[in-house]
């Protein structure tokens, strides 16, 4: 399982970056996929994730509205556009797959447990 993420950067407050997430190494179609963020000193957050389908998706209530998670199943890609950025998103961004088994249910996309395979990260900065 390989999961390399990009599009990590410095932005001003209330601006945009999207990041992507290239999946391999696995049926990427059948598992959900998450973003997880970490601030120093912090534990990671899972910030947002997406159904397998890409139907369904959750998102931490400090990023709804700003943040969106799409997928793209042809390509093997997960996406996650984040406008409206404020100082507190700056964190270093993972992209997460969900473990074998582990049900698209309740709030089992925000546990770090649900997951089984990260990325390095991308660093995201917001910063005037």
């Amino acid at each position: 399982v390989q999961l390399v993420e990009s599009g990590g950067g410095l932005a001003q407050p209330g601006g945009s970056l999207r990041l992507s997430c290239a999946a391999s190494g696995f049926t990427f179609s059948i598992y959900a996929m998450g973003w997880c963020r970490q601030a120093p000193g912090k534990e990671c957050e899972l910030v947002a994730a997406i159904s397998s389908g890409g139907g369904g998706t959750n998102y931490l209530d400090s990023v709804k509205g700003r943040f969106t998670i799409s997928r793209d199943n042809a390509k093997n890609m997960v996406y996650q556009q984040m406008n409206s950025l404020k100082p507190e998103d700056t964190a270093l961004y993972y992209c997460a797959k969900f473990g074998r088994g582990v049900p698209w249910y309740g709030d089992n996309w925000s546990r770090t447990t649900s997951y089984d395979f990260w990325g390095q990260g991308t660093q995201v900065t917001v910063s005037s």
